[in-house]
């Protein structure tokens, strides 16, 4: 099995270019972002908002999520969440999951067996460190403040305002770095700025390293 892990901030191009990457090596993708989500919402549905009742919740969760990068889908419980996990009230709110070390650890193992399962592009905050160490492409994608909560609120269609968005981008970075490391490159991770690049770009770039780290692309 082949993985390529994708670190990097909020509105880098993660989840863009790890489905273009899927896309065209005919790969899963993964999300792992939208498994911190789900426990959001369910936690905020069920009125949870303590650590510990946060932790418990997600070491129970039912959860089955789509490596299909054409029809990502994540069910809770036999729930359809792909809308909720989307929503501007959840981006918000997820920081709670994300910073719970103890969701952290639960999550980490789930996606680790994911990505055992099959050839995978794996993207979110600590892939290239944590969850897909050993990756035979590992990058760190980044891109300047600007740049990024621009594409965050393209993302969002505008329903998020100028505060709202240096919130869940710039606030949600700070408050995940205090557990993770996604903005300075372990060893042998590459780092991409991707501010002036176009996808295309970026991703022919990464499938050169991934050929130069002899997966075949063809």
């Amino acid at each position: 099995m082949y993985t390529i892990a994708i670190d990097g901030p909020s509105g880098s191009g993660k989840t863009t270019t790890a489905k273009a990457l899927a896309r065209k090596l005919g790969w899963g993708y993964l999300d792992t972002g939208a498994m911190y989500r789900a426990v959001a919402v369910g936690c905020m549905e069920a009125g949870i908002y303590d650590p510990e009742g946060i932790a418990e919740y997600c070491r129970t969760m039912e959860v089955e999520i789509s490596t299909d990068p054409d029809h990502p889908a994540i069910i809770v419980a036999g729930h359809d969440i792909s809308e909720a996990i989307r929503a501007p009230e959840t981006s918000a709110w997820v920081s709670k999951v994300s910073t719970n070390p103890e969701c952290r650890i639960n999550l980490v193992q789930r996606q680790k067996d994911i990505i055992a399962s099959s050839n995978m592009v794996a993207e979110g905050r600590d892939i290239t460190t944590v969850v897909a160490a050993d990756a035979e492409v590992r990058i760190l994608l980044t891109a300047d403040a600007e740049a990024r909560m621009s594409r965050r609120g393209a993302e969002l269609g505008g329903k998020v305002d100028e505060a709202g968005l240096r919130d869940q981008v710039l606030r949600r970075d700070r408050d995940d770095s205090t557990l993770v490391n996604f903005t300075v490159a372990a060893d042998g991770v590459v780092t991409i700025n991707s501010t002036l690049m176009t996808l295309d770009e970026v991703v022919d770039q990464i499938l050169s390293l991934a050929e130069h780290a002899g997966i075949p692309v063809q």
